[in-house]
Parts: C-alpha cells; structure tokens; sequence
C-alpha cells in the first residue's frame, strides 16, 4: 500500500440526496413532501397547531406561579443535629453553619443557605450559625445552653427599591 492508494472505504461518504431534480431522481416532483398544503411548504412550524380549535396548552387553566424573590434554603430539623453530634459526626465544640451540616451529609441543596427548625429532641449545647430559625427552633437551642445566630444576607432588591422611593418622597414632601 502506497500513500496515493490510500482511499475510505466503500460507502464511508454518501451525496447528499437533491430533492426536486426530476421524475427519474426518485425524489423529484414533491420532493419527499407528500403533496400540497402548508406542510408541503418551507418555513412551517405548526407545534400545538389543532387546525384553528383554540390548542391543548391554551384550553387548560393557568395554576401557580414561581416567586422570583422567593428564598431555596435546606431545611434542617434538631433532631437530626441531635443524631449527628450523638453519633459524633458532628463537632460539638465550633460553631455550625451551612458548610458543617452539608459535610456531615444533612444540608442538601439551599443555595441560600440553612433554615433551622425544632422538630425533634435537642439537648446539646451548640452554636448555630444559620440564614434562618423557627422560633421552637431558636427556644429550644437556648433551653440547652446555645444559642442561634442569624445571619443577615441583605435584603431583596425590591425591598431596597422600595425603601429608596420612600426616602425620595419624604424628600420630596419635607
């Protein structure tokens, strides 16, 4: 074998079919289209289409919506805590944020953070540092001698839009 006899093989590259080249072309007249109406045309996208009866999606009712300012935290109970620092899968002794509860496998998701909530028994004393805390959540720590700290991640853009029209009226006004 040369380098000039060197070629694909058989069949590795086909033409590609010319629709529309005649009769004898086996594809010619319609092209592979069927025959006459908006299909047979180019351009047409007719998804949903129910032949001018108003379409499925639109019949059905509208329900729900999504919050755009609407927080995802990962929602962690007590007695879960409890578990871990009784298994010692949890270090009683720092405090305990969202990196911590995630490592040890109960934080899943939340991007924005932890929300604590009391379900179940606590008994360890501890410091949280979490986005957010029931109030069952927040007594109960403090009933055993730790305590829960808040953290502030700012508030919403709306919120600050609306506090600076405020202020722009009151100025305004006096």
């Amino acid at each position: 074998m040369k380098l000039n006899e060197i070629r694909d093989n058989k069949g590795a590259r086909q033409d590609r079919t010319r629709v529309g080249r005649g009769i004898g072309s086996g594809k010619g007249k319609t092209g592979g289209r069927g025959q006459k109406g908006q299909k047979s045309r180019s351009g047409v996208a007719i998804k949903g289409f129910e032949g001018g009866q108003m379409p499925l999606h639109m019949r059905l009712p509208k329900r729900g919506f999504n919050n755009p300012f609407g927080k995802e935290y990962a929602e962690v109970n007590l007695g879960q805590v409890q578990r871990l620092v009784d298994d010692k899968k949890l270090d009683a002794k720092g405090t305990i944020d969202h990196e911590a509860l995630k490592a040890a496998g109960v934080a899943r998701g939340g991007k924005d953070g932890v929300r604590l909530l009391g379900k179940g028994e606590f008994s360890a004393k501890l410091t949280f540092k979490v986005a957010g805390a029931s109030k069952g959540a927040v007594a109960a720590v403090e009933k055993a001698g730790g305590k829960v700290e808040v953290i502030d991640k700012g508030k919403p853009e709306h919120e600050k839009k609306a506090e600076r029209r405020e202020a722009n009226k009151a100025k305004k006004a006096g």
